[in-house]
């Protein structure tokens, strides 16, 4: 029997209208949707498919939120091994994931596992959120011969890439807003940084001015900085 093909697919920051053409046609002609599951309930990814995902078999993969690395890479292994055995039945599976799956995807590690065992995979690529994030902001992220850092703000000081000429996106802002509205003040680039809350879905909040932004922003809050201001 000829084995099935793992797609990560990239379903967006929220919004299902910005979910690709590729993205839908490969939901519509999987065999089983593999949906993250950070063990909470919510499953953000899956609201967005909406509809694509009826009448799929699902299958919950663990997405535990937590940096240990030992409880990772469990999760990681047996969600392998559960697609691996769809893969081996000839079935085709589509592991969705929030905005782009090379971008801070806790997906590829799956991914890359699937592949060490010798399956076919194939990422598709999603509207990222930072893109969703300037649109709403009606801004532009970098023009000319700007350049551009991505930071993940949840997981250490920012302070030294702050160093580098460029613009900035802090992605993943939620627990650590008031640290980097404390960094962005000290090195004078407050009044340069506009955010936007859950970007595309119904809670949607955009701030722009970050310094406004109440100190409870959620997870999936994006921080945009500007050098010249505008």
């Amino acid at each position: 029997m000829k084995k099935g093909i793992l797609y990560g697919v990239g379903v967006g920051p929220g919004d299902p209208e910005l979910l690709t053409l590729k993205a839908q046609r490969i939901l519509k002609e999987a065999d089983v949707i593999a949906v993250p599951d950070k063990g909470t309930g919510e499953k953000t990814a899956l609201s967005i498919i909406g509809p694509l995902a009826e009448g799929k078999p699902l299958l919950y993969c663990a997405a535990p939120m937590t940096r240990d690395p030992d409880c990772l890479e469990a999760a990681y292994e047996q969600n392998a091994r559960q697609i691996a055995a769809l893969l081996d039945e000839g079935k085709t599976v589509a592991f969705i994931t929030l905005g782009d799956p090379s971008i801070y995807s806790t997906y590829l590690y799956t991914h890359r596992k699937v592949l060490a065992m010798g399956y076919e995979g194939k990422l598709i690529p999603g509207v990222p959120s930072f893109c969703a994030v300037a649109a709403a902001l009606g801004e532009g992220l970098c023009e000319g011969s700007e350049r551009l850092m991505i930071v993940p703000a949840s997981h250490k000081d920012v302070s030294d890439c702050l160093a580098v000429d460029a613009n900035y996106i802090f992605m993943k802002a939620g627990r650590e807003i008031g640290r980097l509205r404390d960094t962005l003040a000290e090195q004078g680039l407050l009044d340069h940084a506009a955010m936007v809350e859950n970007c595309g879905m119904e809670t949607e909040r955009v701030f722009p001015r970050f310094a406004e932004a109440p100190a409870d922003s959620g997870y999936f809050s994006v921080v945009v900085v500007k050098r010249d201001g505008n």
